[in-house]
């Protein structure tokens, strides 16, 4: 299975809401980030394993994100990011 996105694109992690467990943290949904990189396997996404495991596996992809973007009042250097691990099924092309 190719992976959707390479190291170096930018995407949007998805604004949706869930109702169920998932790992995708508030303050991230809607941000804008660089994949830094696709981690090395396919996985579960936790919203299935959670309730019923379908057995369908997705890349999970390393996303770099300003901390200026996150939070307006950072006072940090400008080049200070965030990175977290999100599932393919949250992201979606940042020019889209």
């Amino acid at each position: 299975m190719t992976p959707r996105f390479a190291a170096g694109d930018r995407v949007r992690i998805a604004p949706r809401t869930e109702r169920r467990h998932h790992r995708v943290p508030a303050y991230a949904k809607g941000q804008v980030g660089i994949v830094e990189r696709v981690c090395a396997d396919l996985f579960h996404p936790p919203e299935e394993i959670a309730f019923d495991d379908s057995g369908r596996r997705e890349h999970l992809y390393r996303v770099r994100l300003r901390q200026t973007d996150l939070w307006t009042q950072y006072g940090g250097p400008d080049p200070d990011c965030l990175e977290l691990e999100i599932f393919e099924h949250w992201l979606e092309p940042a020019d889209e």
